[in-house]
């Protein structure tokens, strides 16, 4: 997953033109976008355009749907499980425990709705309260639905008081950073893709462009988008190039015909294990993303 969009569920509009972008997901949105008068027209308006993707090529399906806490996550899994999305985001999740407690839930509907047990997929946004914030590390081995962990920061400013998220310069504040690093880094403690938070400025493309270069640099595989604007960046800088994809190629095939060691020498520079670890996940992204290997 390079590109999520956003798109909120009652509108039909809104969704045909959110699949027909180039995103690798789309998140159907029953949570902030929808106003808590229309959360029932918008379950049924989405269920059924979901349906109607059946067997149509383009991006996987997640459904954000409302938190645990709300009372409302039921009545949205009742409503989208019976119209096979890909996967549930899960927002303000504030541990592993949450995690659990919603794949409970989906067994049950899978069951009744004749669907694969496990097949759902969920992707929790584990930042967007201070006890997520605190509880980044129970996602290893919480759950094998998991297909990845993303960030918010938007609510856990909410939460927590702070009047903005960034600074003058439009860095995040310290807390917001903690919130981004926590997430990588319990992403890769659970060895599972870690998802950039969005860029609310979709005007600003300099700007969310060196935001999704930073965030590739450090580890994110992926970054969620609120406009359809935003895709195109997303998976240009999170799509390998060719030669960085020849360059990892070079060192897992170095380490292969030396028989696997501790470390290689490729025109005089040294590679070691983490070297080779690190060539082997850009080549799965590359492959992911259609790069020629």
């Amino acid at each position: 997953m390079r590109s999520l969009l956003f798109v909120p569920g009652d509108s039909e509009k809104k969704l045909e033109k959110g699949f027909s972008s180039e995103a690798d997901v789309v998140i159907v949105d029953l949570e902030d976008s929808v106003s808590a008068d229309n959360k029932a027209s918008a379950r049924q308006i989405a269920a059924e355009f979901i349906r109607t993707q059946a067997g149509r090529q383009g991006p996987a399906i997640y459904v954000r749907v409302n938190d645990l806490s709300t009372g409302l996550t039921d009545d949205d899994l009742a409503a989208l499980v019976p119209a096979r999305p890909t996967g549930i985001m899960l927002p303000k999740s504030n541990s592993g425990a949450d995690v659990q407690q919603l794949s409970v839930k989906l067994r049950v509907h899978e069951a009744e709705n004749g669907l694969p047990d496990g097949g759902i997929a969920i992707l929790p946004i584990i930042t967007e309260t201070a006890a997520g914030v605190l509880a980044a590390a129970s996602y290893a081995g919480a759950c094998n639905r998991l297909a990845g962990l993303t960030w918010g920061a938007e609510d856990l400013s909410a939460a927590i008081g702070a009047r903005t998220t960034r600074d003058e310069r439009g860095v995040y504040t310290d807390v917001f950073r903690l919130a981004r690093t926590m997430t990588l880094l319990a992403a890769s403690a659970a060895e599972t893709a870690a998802i950039d938070t969005v860029y609310p400025n979709f005007r600003d493309m300099d700007g969310f462009r060196r935001e999704c270069e930073e965030a590739e640099r450090d580890g994110f595989t992926g970054k969620m988008a609120i406009h359809p604007a935003q895709v195109a960046v997303i998976n240009d800088a999170f799509t390998p190039s060719p030669e960085a994809a020849a360059q990892a190629g070079a060192v897992v095939e170095a380490f292969k015909a030396a028989g696997n060691p501790g470390v290689v020498a490729i025109d005089g520079q040294m590679y070691d294990r983490p070297h080779l670890r690190r060539a082997e996940r850009l080549l799965a992204r590359a492959k992911a993303a259609g790069v020629q290997v």
